[in-house]
């Protein structure tokens, strides 16, 4: 791990004290017991944690100054420790043990490179076998197959397992059981290490058997390590909307409900779309041909007082190979809407990519 964290003291106490913050936060942590040492790795550090003890001898060495230096102490109230702080150049004073679980957080933090936030997309049925888990299933594959990190979420405990749909539910890998009392932050390196992948594209779904929903507190601890370690974040989420639920549509740039282009189906959609409302900036509905009633496109998304992201026309070949346990492939309606949704989503939310194209 290249970035590191680097501790300045001299007093054994402190030093196993932030040590063991260092492991917890899963970072490489390098120790400096004099001003000498501390100035030997002063710029290459990404975080830097002064003990009260060195400060000053720290600040009479006049060190350059450079953000990411946090001054600890265990009585940080007295106006003396305030003046170490601005003399080393820390831009924080933290009281140990109270800010123990800040300090991790800042620690993990610094040890993961800045890049920009993935967008998250999340997709849900306006009823029953709409197709929602199929169509979050061949996006993701889709963003995958141009070379976007993606992580493909199955936020649906009663949903069967999204993993199915590609075919991986075999792979070895974390499942929802694995962080049922996960909560703080994640390292990104620990998710995406730790996830079951097929040809590029990371999977979190459930184990087989009895599946317990996951809590908001969970889901917002790996949604925000997937936002940073990602370039897009598909979410199959319930219709009966759960607290985790809500916590995606909250981070969602976008939501998409997938409506069959029927009339029970819209009037049930409609109430989906009430309770989904109140989260999302952004809801679109998705309508699934075809329409046994001639009913159009354009006059339910007018019906649901949604705009109308895009009409797909059921596929028998796709159902046919999800059946098989064979992953949903190229060509198809469904597989063109995904393509000119990616495009316009880069538009307005730009992800890095490592091929830079677009879809």
């Amino acid at each position: 791990m290249s970035a590191t964290v680097l501790i300045v003291s001299a007093d054994s106490l402190l030093i196993d004290d932030l040590m063991r913050l260092a492991t917890a936060a899963d970072v490489e942590s390098r120790l400096a017991t004099d001003p000498t040492s501390a100035r030997a790795a002063w710029r290459e550090a990404a975080l830097i944690v002064v003990g009260a003890d060195l400060a000053g001898d720290l600040a009479r060495s006049s060190p350059e100054r450079r953000p990411g230096v946090i001054l600890a102490a265990a009585e940080p109230d007295g106006d003396e420790v305030y003046r170490l702080a601005v003399e080393t150049g820390a831009q924080q004073v933290i009281a140990l043990p109270a800010g123990e679980t800040w300090l991790v957080e800042q620690m993990a933090a610094a040890a993961e490179p800045a890049r920009r936030r993935a967008a998250v997309v999340a997709v849900l049925g306006g009823r029953g076998g709409a197709g929602a888990s199929v169509l979050a299933a061949v996006l993701a594959g889709v963003a995958a197959r141009h070379r976007l990190r993606t992580l493909l979420l199955d936020g649906d405990p009663l949903g069967g397992g999204i993993d199915l749909v590609l075919g991986a539910e075999g792979t070895p890998g974390a499942r929802w059981s694995d962080y049922a009392d996960r909560q703080g932050r994640l390292s990104t390196a620990t998710l995406h290490d730790s996830l079951p992948a097929r040809d590029g594209l990371a999977v979190l779904s459930w184990h087989r058997g009895a599946a317990e929903p996951v809590s908001p507190e969970t889901m917002r601890s790996v949604l925000d390590a997937a936002v940073r370690g990602y370039d897009l974040v598909v979410a199959d989420l319930p219709r009966q909307l759960t607290d985790a639920g809500a916590e995606v549509l909250a981070a969602a740039d976008s939501t998409l409900i997938v409506v069959p282009a029927e009339v029970r189906a819209t009037v049930a959609a409609d109430r989906v779309a009430d309770l989904v409302r109140n989260y999302s900036r952004d809801l679109r509905v998705v309508v699934r041909g075809p329409a046994p009633g001639g009913l159009k496109p354009a006059v339910i998304a007018e019906s649901l007082r949604l705009p109308l992201a895009g009409v797909v026309a059921t596929d028998r070949r796709l159902a046919t190979a999800i059946e098989r346990g064979h992953r949903p492939g190229r060509g198809g309606a469904l597989d063109g809407f995904c393509r000119r949704f990616l495009t316009d989503l880069r538009q307005i939310r730009p992800m890095s990519g490592e091929g830079g194209g677009r879809p």
